[in-house]
Formats: C-alpha cells, sequence, structure tokens
C-alpha cells in the first residue's frame, strides 16, 4: 500500500482538476451553459388617451394669385432720375483743427525757450456728403452729422455751380440739419406724403457716396417705421435696400416718378459698404422739423424731464406688477415738469393722457408732440400704489453733442 502511494496522489490531483474544469468549460462535454433568464419587464402602465374627436371643417379657401406680369412699371427710371436729381447736392464741410507741435515740446527743457508762445500746427479736415434743395428759397435738407461742427460748408450743384451754405438750424435728435443757398434757378424736389409709402414700393437712392460724384442706386421699400435701432432720440425709419454708402448721408430717396420719400441718413454694414440695409428719414418728419427750424429758429418738443428705464418682466414682478408695461422713471430732472409734480425716481410711469405705455420710445415722441405748457395726466405705481397727477409740460432743451470728425 505505501509503495502505491507515490502513484496515487497524482491521480487524485488529476481527477480534481479534471472536476473543476468541467464545472467551468461544459462545452467540453459537449453541453452548452446555460445561462440564466433575465428577469420578465412588467409592462408600464401608460395613461389612456382618448381618441379624438373627428373634425368637420371645410378646407381653407385660399387666394390664388395671378400669373405675375413683368409688362408693369417702366423698363427705365431716367424720367424720375432726371426730375429728381439737379435738386441733389453735393456737402463739402471743413473745420480747422490745432495739433500739438513736436512731442519734445512737452519737455520742460524745451518749453523754457518758447513759453506759452509754443508753435501749434493747423489741420483741414473735410468731410462728404448730400443735400437735397427743396424750395425756391434755396432751403437745404442734410443730415446734422454731415455739417457737425464744420466751420465752412460748401455746396456743389449738378450743373456746375458752387456756393457757400448758411446753417440755418440742426436738430440732433433727428439727424437733422437745413442749409440755405442764395443761388437763381434753383431745381427743386417735390415731396410725397411719406405714410403712403409701402413695403415693396421700388426706391431709387440719389446721392455722392465716397466723393466719386453723383450717384444712382435702386432698390425697394424693405420695411416702414423702423425704431429702436439706437442712431437717433427720435426714430421712424424707412427701411431700402437701395445701396447707401458714406457720402450718401443727406441724399434723397425718390419714388419711380421722381418725388422725395426720404433723407438717406444711416446704413447698418460690418465692412462699412453698403449691405442691403439703409435708412432714410420720411419726408413727413423731414417736412416738420424744416418748418420748425425755419419759422421757429429750432424743433419745439414738449418735455417731462425724466429719466426712464424699460420694464422687463423680472423688473415688473419686483414692482408687484402682473405685465411689463409701463416704464421706471429711473431719474428726475431737478426744477423740471415731473420734479415739480412730485415724481421720485423709483415710481413706475404706467399711462400717459389715458393711454398705456406699450413701446417706450412710441410714448416719447407722443409727448414730444405735445404743446409746452400743455396739462398732462399721468398715472404711476409708489410703493404698491397707484396715483394720478397732472404735469405741466415744458420744452424739451436743445441736447449738446460734441463735434464728430466722422466722415459721413
Amino acid at each position: 500500500m505505501r509503495r502505491a502511494l507515490p502513484y496515487l496522489w497524482p491521480a487524485l490531483i488529476g481527477l480534481l482538476v479534471a472536476i473543476v474544469l468541467l464545472n467551468a468549460f461544459p462545452q467540453l462535454l459537449g453541453r452548452r451553459a446555460v445561462q440564466p433568464s433575465p428577469p420578465t419587464p412588467v409592462p408600464e402602465q401608460q395613461p389612456q388617451t382618448p381618441a379624438p374627436e373627428p373634425v368637420s371643417r371645410p378646407s381653407p379657401e385660399l387666394r390664388e394669385a395671378a400669373p405675375m406680369s413683368r409688362d408693369q412699371g417702366p423698363v427705365s427710371y431716367a424720367e424720375a432720375v432726371e426730375r429728381a436729381a439737379p435738386a441733389v447736392v453735393n456737402i463739402y464741410s471743413s473745420r480747422v483743427v490745432e495739433q500739438e507741435g513736436h512731442p519734445l515740446m512737452s519737455d520742460p527743457f524745451f518749453r523754457q525757450f518758447y513759453g506759452d508762445d509754443m508753435p501749434r500746427r493747423q489741420r483741414m479736415l473735410s468731410s462728404l456728403g448730400s443735400g437735397v434743395i427743396v424750395s425756391d428759397d434755396g432751403y437745404v435738407l442734410t443730415n446734422h452729422h454731415v455739417i457737425s461742427g464744420a466751420d465752412q460748408i460748401r455746396v456743389a450743384l449738378r450743373d456746375g455751380r458752387e456756393t457757400l451754405a448758411e446753417v440755418i438750424g440742426t436738430d440732433p435728435e433727428s439727424d437733422l440739419a437745413v442749409l440755405r443757398i442764395d443761388l437763381d434757378d434753383l431745381p427743386i424736389i417735390e415731396l410725397t406724403d411719406s405714410t403712403r409709402v409701402a413695403v415693396g414700393d421700388v426706391s431709387l437712392a440719389i446721392g455722392n457716396p465716397f466723393g466719386v460724384g453723383q450717384t444712382v442706386t435702386m432698390g425697394i421699400i424693405s420695411a416702414t417705421g423702423r425704431s429702436h435701432l439706437g442712431l437717433n432720440a427720435y426714430e421712424d425709419f424707412i427701411q431700402t435696400d437701395a445701396a447707401i454708402n458714406p457720402g450718401n448721408s443727406g441724399g434723397a430717396l425718390i419714388n419711380p416718378e421722381g418725388a422725395l420719400v426720404g433723407i438717406n441718413t444711416a446704413i447698418f454694414s460690418r465692412s462699412g459698404g453698403s449691405q442691403g440695409i439703409g435708412f432714410a428719414i420720411p419726408t413727413n418728419l423731414a417736412r416738420n422739423i424744416l418748418e420748425e427750424i425755419v419759422t421757429q429758429g429750432r424743433v419745439i418738443r414738449g418735455w417731462l424731464g425724466i429719466e426712464a428705464q424699460e420694464l422687463n418682466p423680472e423688473l415688473a414682478a419686483s414692482f408687484g406688477l402682473e405685465a411689463p408695461t409701463g416704464v421706471i422713471i429711473a431719474g428726475v430732472v431737478p426744477k423740471g415738469p415731473a420734479d415739480q409734480a412730485g415724481l421720485q425716481a423709483g415710481d413706475v410711469l404706467l399711462e400717459v393722457n389715458g393711454q398705456p405705455i406699450l413701446d417706450p420710445r412710441q410714448t416719447m415722441s407722443e409727448i414730444a408732440a405735445v404743446t409746452p405748457g400743455s396739462q398732462l395726466p399721468v398715472t404711476v405705481v409708489r410703493g404698491g400704489e397707484t396715483m394720478r397727477v397732472t404735469l405741466e409740460v415744458a420744452e424739451r432743451p436743445t441736447p449738446r453733442r460734441p463735434a464728430t470728425t466722422d466722415t459721413p
């Protein structure tokens, strides 16, 4: 027995290894491993949606447009341009600015030799723009920024005549200015009612882009009543895709009959050139400002003497308002109409003259149209309480803006 033990241990060890391998790999015996079956998912109960009721509506009746005819409208706008273009002028404004001398002149050592009589250099800055002759008296409409800060303004007509112009008045808040020239037999442009301008109307822009000379471009009226652009305090622009470039400012936007539709003023551009979004001041606004500047010497607007901030839903909720209508009075001008009526910073202005404030800029324009001295009732909220106050409208002070050297 003892002699057999050395041979028995290897056999037992081999048997144990075989058992372990067969348990681990049953396919060695030709059997498939039994995989545990996954748990059967329990179907989730879905809410019962009632079947939609049958709809018994007739098919909508659509209006079919007639085939477009390209026989309508002129094939050339030469007649319209010939009527309007002679009244569009080129404006050259210039001013003298002083420059510091050599940088060494700022050194005290060199200044002792000159004292206060240090030499200074003068430089002439000039800008280009356009204008429109609108009356036999020689009145010319252009943009305020075209002639802002100018020491001398020269007007050049299409027929080759040139003359110096007198500034009758400017209105920075609408970016309009009125000049006057003294020449005989002036060409005059006709003004149209800008309220009759419709989106899709053909429009022609006439001006002096980049100083190359009088140029005409064509497009359509893209939109009317554009505001909230941040260009002027009072905005009611006509938008056009007629090419407007630097130098076109103050020029004419006309219709296919050659009548003035607006005064070209600004463009939206990422490159500095035309990208199909140009803005013009409508003739009705330009006509009113022209008449006030000529007859009154200034534009008279109503004024309440408040600084307003637009409401958003968060601010409206903090003031206990259900909707973000109205404006917050952020500041009150001392001794102004609002200050004399007892309004305070932090009040919420809800109504003006019985009309709710839905668009602060529109309300600002409506206040500007009120004659100074008139009584104007307003509704405000202070500390959750509604109050009605009557203000005496004053005349809006003329803003003072620094002269700009930018080319229009």
